[in-house]
């Protein structure tokens, strides 16, 4: 009975034993299996990007904006005096030259101011002429010249006013142009400020467009321009003015580009498209989907270190060339990702690989 008690007491002894040696006694197995890990293990590739090298080159800017003509003189030819319309010697559409009458007003009597103004101005005149001679030769006081004289000089203030009075009456075209408006007819009543033909000078004509305070810089009076209008016309000229100042509204800065127009075939108020180039600048031309954004938003273009990681690298847009563009922002020689920089991340080493020729040479 005791020896069978000792013999499984020693039982459960030994298992125990056994047991806890897997625990607590490493094998010589695990060990040479967890040295052999890291070697076995094996190692991440890095991901595979194309890049191409920058090439900073000159590249002329052209500066591209929509407008319209406007006709660089415009005026509404008004009545300056009161009286009928007895002649209206244009209609719309008709060509005039400089000081060609336009239209006659009644005479409403200054004919016969101008008669009252003569008469007196010679009474005068003779008078102060007579008593001249009579003061320098001692007969009447030298002291009555400066009345005389002060009346003689009223007298032809007055029918210089008179004349004036009178030749209101005629309206003549302050320059050469077209007629295209006549808001009035023989027989009307006039009174000064009121409208009689609206004259409108074609040449030159201005090409007018609005540009942002981003582009106003490069932009100076004399450079030439080259326009484009919405009937399929075209036409050179070069900028005359650049404003100053911003629109209030818009916060745009007026630039007008003088155009000749001597025969009057680019009419007013038509839609214009306004080239103007720019100074050259020194930019990079990338394929265009090589532009990505970064996580903050910023548009710009990834490229590979020295050390083969990928950096991104914020750009300006200088000028768009279809499926290629030209930015600015990049070193000389940097390594731009054109395929697989939307699959890698700032900081991530990767493989560069020189990009294929179609995609280098577009």
């Amino acid at each position: 009975m005791k020896a069978s008690r000792y013999t499984a007491v020693g039982l459960v002894a030994a298992a125990t034993l056994w047991i806890l040696s897997g625990h607590l006694i490493p094998h010589v197995g695990d060990e040479s299996n967890a040295a052999s890990r890291p070697s076995e293990a094996p190692t991440e590739k890095p991901f595979r990007v194309s890049v191409e090298r920058a090439e900073l080159k000159p590249h002329a800017r052209r500066l591209s904006l929509s407008g319209r003509t406007e006709a660089d003189r415009k005026v509404m030819i008004t009545a300056r005096t009161n009286g009928l319309v007895t002649r209206l010697n244009v209609k719309r559409g008709q060509t005039v030259q400089k000081d060609d009458i336009v239209a006659v007003l009644s005479d409403e009597a200054r004919e016969a101011q101008v008669a009252q103004a003569t008469a007196l101005f010679n009474q005068r005149k003779a008078e102060f002429e007579a008593r001249r001679k009579l003061i320098e030769q001692g007969t009447l006081p030298r002291l009555d010249l400066v009345n005389i004289e002060s009346q003689f000089k009223a007298a032809s203030a007055a029918l210089a006013a008179a004349e004036a009075e009178r030749d209101r009456g005629v309206i003549a075209a302050p320059w050469a142009g077209i007629i295209t408006d006549v808001p009035t007819q023989v027989g009307q009543p006039m009174s000064s400020g009121k409208e009689i033909a609206q004259l409108v000078a074609l040449d030159p004509m201005l090409a007018i467009v609005e540009v942002s305070e981003r582009k106003l810089a490069g932009l100076s009076v004399g450079t030439p321009a080259e326009i484009r209008l919405v009937s399929g016309q075209t036409a050179t000229g070069r900028v005359r003015h650049v404003a100053k100042t911003a629109s209030p509204a818009t916060r745009t800065y007026r630039i007008e580009v003088e155009i000749a127009n001597a025969d009057g075939a680019i009419p007013d108020g038509i839609t214009a498209e306004v080239t103007i180039p720019l100074a050259a600048v020194a930019a990079v031309q990338v394929p265009r989907s090589s532009l990505t954004f970064s996580s903050a938003g910023e548009l710009g273009v990834r490229i590979v270190g020295n050390d083969s990681r990928v950096e991104f690298v914020k750009v300006a847009l200088i000028a768009d060339a279809q499926d290629m563009m030209w930015i600015d922002g990049i070193a000389n020689g940097a390594r731009v990702i054109v395929q697989g920089q939307d699959f890698v991340r700032e900081g991530q080493r990767v493989e560069p690989v020189p990009a294929p020729a179609t995609t280098a040479q577009r």
